[in-house]
């Protein structure tokens, strides 16, 4: 999809699939079909519904209509094909008496196997044979965005790429951005902080790094520690300059930006929100109390029921703590591992958004699809933004003039 505005010119969205595209052979199945007079379409159709139905393929329709040198032509699908060809033999008993019956010449043909997701794929399957298509009223790929949302993800992932080279001892790290959609508030930003501290605090200020090199360390990114997250076992020899991470390691094993920022979310809510949950902790010591012993006097239960419902009222009306990271976005400058991938499935995480595939243990897309796993109990969307070599190397001129 074409940019916002000026100020992203070549940027563009890519909804990325919880489902793998899938090539011509596992997108297609084998069926067999005949050519009908159109006179005896009806009773066909409806012997055919009887006899042999096509549970598995119903957005495929079941006459092909073509027009040839001015006549109409019928085509139907009398059933799936078997692994033993198409010869007569091969077919349903019921549907061979049909094909005697009418006295039907049969043929092989590829119908899809799965219905269409959007239009353009709606339009390559009927050019094989006709499927039903019907757009979804909430679109979840980028048809959804208006062009005032996508110039708000854009800025948005330009502010996490702004953060990508800012870790003091010159890493180049993975930056994450947690913003609530409906009004834009950040929620957390965060780097990745897997890298120990250095014990001279001069060491930790590196000299600057010119553009050339800063591509060349983007592009070998195995300090980033998604891409790279079994890097903390690959231990050198000790440094007495280094403070250790917990455990005695050199580089923490969890501190990846993704969690960093969940960290950060919670600190927050904990502090805007200083009751431990949504009701607060009274709320839920008064519902209990009602759900005392059977033999509780009615009268008690009574007045007990009436206090839990005023307190819940008084509740109602003052602001409550979210749930977890419910309903928020969160931008990542590279695609997030599987372990951060599914900590955002439980922190109940909208949508996510990133710059950069992560060639190793890409978790939303490049390796795996975690967000089309359906025994996971929350699902988000996906996005990637491809941002133009031009503009990556604007922001990073941009903060070396900060």
């Amino acid at each position: 999809m074409a940019a916002a505005n000026e100020q992203f010119v070549d940027w563009d969205i890519v909804h990325v699939p919880g489902n793998a595209p899938l090539s011509l052979e596992d997108s297609t199945v084998n069926v067999v079909a005949a050519k009908i007079e159109p006179k005896l379409a009806s009773a066909i159709i409806r012997q055919l519904n009887q006899i042999c139905p096509l549970e598995n393929l119903r957005h495929v329709k079941r006459v092909k209509k073509e027009n040839s040198q001015g006549k109409v032509e019928l085509s139907i699908i009398l059933c799936l094909s078997s692994d033993n060809g198409s010869s007569i033999e091969a077919v349903p008993s019921g549907v061979r008496q049909l094909i005697e019956n009418y006295n039907l010449s049969f043929f092989d043909a590829k119908v899809s196997k799965c219905q269409a997701t959007s239009k353009e794929e709606w339009e390559e399957q009927c050019k094989l044979w006709p499927t039903s298509f019907h757009p979804p009223t909430n679109p979840e790929g980028v048809s959804g965005l208006n062009a005032e949302e996508i110039k708000s993800i854009y800025s948005s992932m330009k502010s996490v790429l702004q953060l990508v080279n800012l870790n003091i001892q010159h890493k180049v790290v993975n930056a994450a951005v947690i913003v609530n959609p409906s009004n834009g508030q950040i929620i957390s930003n965060a780097q990745d902080d897997i890298f120990p501290l250095l014990r001279s605090s001069e060491e930790n200020i590196s000299s600057n790094l010119n553009y050339e090199e800063m591509k060349y360390k983007w592009s070998n990114n195995k300090e980033v520690a998604c891409v790279n997250p079994w890097g903390w076992l690959e231990q050198s020899c000790p440094d007495h300059n280094v403070i250790p991470c917990d455990g005695g390691f050199t580089l923490h094993p969890l501190k990846h930006a993704a969690m960093v920022a969940i960290e950060k979310a919670a600190v927050r809510d904990r502090q805007f929100f200083p009751n431990s949950s949504p009701c607060g902790n009274d709320c839920y010591s008064e519902f209990y109390s009602v759900m005392g012993p059977a033999k509780r006097l009615k009268t008690e239960e009574v007045q007990l029921t009436e206090k839990v419902s005023e307190r819940f009222s008084d509740l109602a009306s003052e602001a409550t703590r979210p749930y977890l990271c419910t309903g928020f976005d969160i931008y990542l400058a590279w695609e997030p591992c599987p372990m951060c991938a599914m900590a955002l499935v439980h922190q109940r995480i909208k949508r996510i958004f990133y710059a950069f595939q992560n060639q190793r243990v890409g978790a939303l897309g490049t390796v795996h699809r975690l967000q089309g796993e359906k025994s996971l109990n929350h699902h988000y969307s996906v996005f990637r933004i491809l941002v133009p070599d031009k503009a990556l190397g604007e922001i990073f001129l941009e903060k070396l003039k900060d």
